[in-house]
């Protein structure tokens, strides 16, 4: 496929396609490519996606966006980690930060001391104890990290909690502004290239067709062109990742936002609570094989915090991905290219990792099919991945209350995930996969909330004596908790640098 790339038409709107929109205008601009998004009014977005990772950061400073101006667009507020409340057993809890515990000791990881230490019996704390971004969380303060940080221990990242259709909304009249042109129309038919098969044009509900050398399909769960269109083929993950349905609710918002996502384990899934500046995002996440809708809505609006100012609204999904992320002349972002539940706030993160793939190997002279094979190799590595630390959550859990629960603990797992859990739980150390989205930090956390307690671990340890390895736990956790509670509070933060204006 040759074709010289002079037009690119992306089909939906939401995030993923105005993230799309903003990313091509901001690269491209200059050169002779004319851009078009088409989104219909009629059918609107999923629009619930409200937490994120903390590469959106540097998505958004890739475009040159001012953070401020982003936190008040789409009434931001902080997240250091997430809650898992209830997960491991009732009345337990845990944080995955977006930092590490502790910090290296005579060359060989804080964790590897942690696991000696609890060994010997020593009063070490929770491993929480030892991450400071872990222990603002749960005083409720932020602080942006120094740069350079003052020491190891002050070494943190964050992202973002928003309203996703504002940040829609944002980066349309950026992307606008830069070139873009929005048709609010639907697309009713696509249209193929005789000679291999790539898509020539789609045809609008207006009778209007719009041609183009390339297309960038963010039409969602449907994936108009990437599957109706071009049938890549759907690889199905339920038997690993159950749940296939999520009731989402608004309600008033907190006075103290936390500066956390958190998740609470229920007997038929789990709930997200998500604060926003000016409400507070809720859902519940189940299999629709064990829970009803009407009883997963009743158990959402059961336990709440706040009282609903929205109408509850039910999402179905099937867990995996498409077989191609790029086929011909097509890539798919976002829902349309597949999904592995909200759990670890993915969904933005996998936008902006399609968006950075499609830049690598850009079509500007035509496409290349060795260069498609191996983004198609790294989507699909990136998603396994991924999918691997999410089922972690559910494998690992000791809960015995559900049914969700219960086929979770006995499911066959894959072999790369097997493999990494038997190693852990050996000696203490990690398997580091091509294509990690997570990295030893995140694992850890997991691993560690969930109790998985290695056997053994690095004998490299023992060279640091006992009475010195517990005063320099000691000292860690002291450091963490002064630095921690030095910090202004989360509400207070964000009345002080980026309030929305109530006006």
């Amino acid at each position: 496929m040759s074709r010289e790339l002079t037009a690119i038409v992306i089909v939906g709107g939401g995030t993923a396609g105005w993230m799309a929109a903003a990313s091509m205008a901001h690269y491209l601009r200059g050169k002779p490519v004319t851009i078009t998004l088409i989104e219909s009014s009629a059918i609107g977005t999923v629009g619930v996606g409200e937490a994120t990772l903390p590469g959106i950061r540097n998505f958004n400073a890739s475009l040159g966006i001012d953070e401020l101006e982003f936190i008040r667009a789409t009434q931001a507020t902080f997240k250091l980690g997430i809650e898992f409340k209830d997960w491991h057993r009732l009345g337990e809890s845990f944080m995955h930060p977006f930092s590490g515990a502790g910090v290296n000791l005579s060359g060989v990881g804080f964790h590897h001391h942690y696991n000696r230490a609890r060994q010997q019996g020593l009063d070490i704390g929770s491993y929480d104890d030892y991450c400071f971004s872990a222990q603002m969380a749960k005083q409720n303060r932020f602080a942006q990290p120094q740069v350079p940080p003052v020491n190891a221990l002050a070494d943190y990242k964050y992202a973002f909690h928003f309203d996703a259709i504002a940040y829609a909304n944002f980066l349309k009249q950026r992307a606008v502004s830069q070139g873009v042109q929005a048709i609010d129309a639907k697309v009713v038919d696509v249209g193929l290239h005789s000679d291999d098969g790539s898509i020539q044009h789609v045809t609008l509900d207006t009778g209007l067709q719009i041609a183009g050398d390339f297309f960038i399909d963010c039409s969602g769960f449907r994936g108009l062109l990437i599957e109706q269109a071009l049938q890549t083929g759907y690889d199905d993950w339920s038997h690993w990742l159950p749940v296939d349905s999520a009731v989402a609710v608004a309600t008033s918002p907190s006075a103290s936002p936390t500066p956390y996502t958190r998740t609470t384990a229920r007997t038929g899934g789990w709930q997200w609570r998500i604060p926003l500046q000016r409400r507070v995002g809720n859902g519940y996440v189940y299999c629709s094989q064990w829970l009803s809708d009407d009883q997963a809505r009743e158990d959402l609006l059961s336990n709440l915090d706040a009282a609903p100012v929205s109408t509850p609204k039910t999402l179905k999904f099937t867990t995996g991905k498409r077989r191609k992320f790029w086929h011909k002349n097509c890539v798919a972002l976002g829902l349309a290219s597949g999904f592995l539940e909200p759990l670890e706030s993915t969904s933005i993160a996998l936008i902006q990792t399609g968006l950075s793939r499609l830049l690598q190997f850009f079509p500007v002279n035509g496409v290349v099919p060795e260069e498609v094979d191996e983004a198609n190799r790294l989507f699909s590595l990136e998603m396994e991945r991924i999918r691997d630390f999410l089922i972690l959550h559910y494998y690992a859990s000791k809960r015995d209350d559900g049914e969700i629960w219960r086929y979770c603990r006995t499911m066959s797992i894959p072999d790369t995930l097997q493999k990494k859990i038997a190693l852990f739980r050996s000696r203490g150390h990690l398997i580091n996969f091509e294509l990690e989205s997570f990295d030893n930090n995140s694992w850890l956390a997991i691993y560690n909330g969930f109790r998985f307690e290695p056997k053994l671990y690095d004998l490299a340890a023992d060279q640091l004596p006992i009475p010195l390895l517990e005063k320099q736990l000691n000292g860690m956790r002291e450091s963490i908790q002064q630095g921690a509670s030095g910090a202004m509070s989360h509400a207070a933060f964000i009345a002080k640098h980026c309030a929305v204006s109530l006006a």
